[in-house]
């Protein structure tokens, strides 16, 4: 198997996954996935779709990573493994789909508007 790429984004969060065969390894930004990410939960977020397929031991993938938070970049990965694995065995599609992990989730924070303090916020109004 040759290297594998795909992309996935969140909110503004951006992956580049490339994934080839190998021990199970992860690194972000040339940094380990524990180092990366200490918090267990967006630990098991990133490996969710590698879980689900049984093959977290089969793929070393390499992460470039830029934008967002951690919870935005950390769905972004989760992402780009899927679609990383689907290029691998177009098989899983149906499987990755069925959890939710080949959807990419629109929303993103709503633009600010002229003459309101926020989004959707108005001024404090008082009739006298």
């Amino acid at each position: 198997m040759e290297m594998i790429n795909a992309l996935g984004r969140r909110k503004c969060a951006v992956a580049r996954v490339y994934m080839t065969e190998g021990s199970g390894k992860i690194t972000i930004n040339k940094r380990d996935l524990t180092e990366y990410f200490p918090s267990s939960i967006l630990q098991f977020v990133v490996k969710q779709p590698l879980n689900l397929l049984q093959v977290a031991d089969k793929y070393d993938i390499k992460v470039t990573l830029f934008g967002g938070g951690f919870t935005g970049q950390s769905q972004a990965i989760r992402l780009a493994i899927a679609r990383a694995l689907v290029k691998v065995n177009a098989d899983d599609k149906k499987t990755l789909r069925a959890n939710g992990f080949m959807t990419r989730d629109p929303r993103a924070v709503e633009r600010k508007k002229p003459g309101r303090p926020k989004a959707r916020r108005r001024f404090q109004f008082s009739k006298r």
